[in-house]
């Protein structure tokens, strides 16, 4: 990530490069969708993507500047939200995601890492960030995603089971994030991930 300045004006922007030659084919189809998505959808709450520019070995993605950091790098540092913290932090994230799944948009891989903060001095002024898995919902409506993906910590019981689920799923992501908030600590903590993934499944936080 860079800093750019816009010629001729004072403004300035963050510039993500990525490498051609480090993506596969399917990767280079996930970074065309995710461009694709953010271009379209636009969310005082969601990172704006501007521009977009490429030549042989770089593509160059233009978006807002944030200066407050990771959502992850707050909660250690605070150690955990108060209870207005968190609902002033909730409220918005909810926000933003509902816009998202009326867009028929669903991130995929809601945390606290893709949570960046405005301000250093400011809590709750969220934005979500990188739609690397992000997809448009097909034509089977609310269940037609079936790719297991996200961060296992963070994905809800059904995708672990290999269901077919829709943009429902991330409402138990964003309940895991609040739980971190308000705690300072994951709701389902196990080191070995297949014992993760059963308490995952039982609901037993």
């Amino acid at each position: 990530m860079k800093q750019g300045t816009k010629k001729g004006t004072s403004e300035s922007f963050a510039i993500k490069i990525v490498t051609k030659a480090k993506l596969t084919e399917e990767d280079d189809k996930a970074l065309q969708d995710e461009i694709n998505i953010l271009m379209e959808i636009r969310h005082p709450h969601i990172i704006r993507l501007y521009e977009t520019f490429e030549d042989p070995k770089f593509y160059y993605l233009v978006t807002e500047e944030m200066y407050g950091g990771e959502l992850f790098d707050r909660v250690v540092a605070k150690s955990y939200y108060n209870e207005k913290e968190a609902r002033d932090a909730t409220k918005v994230l909810l926000e933003a995601l509902q816009y998202c799944h009326a867009q028929q948009v669903a991130h995929r891989d809601l945390k606290p890492e893709n949570l960046l903060l405005q301000s250093p001095d400011d809590d709750s002024q969220i934005k979500i960030a990188d739609f690397g898995f992000a997809k448009r919902l097909g034509a089977g409506g609310e269940e037609s995603l079936t790719t297991q993906c996200g961060t296992p910590g963070y994905v809800a019981p059904e995708i672990l089971e290999g269901v077919p689920y829709g943009t429902q799923s991330y409402v138990w992501s964003i309940g895991v994030i609040i739980f971190i908030l308000l705690g300072g600590y994951p709701p389902c903590i196990e080191q070995d991930q297949k014992k993760r993934f059963n308490l995952i499944r039982k609901g037993n936080y």
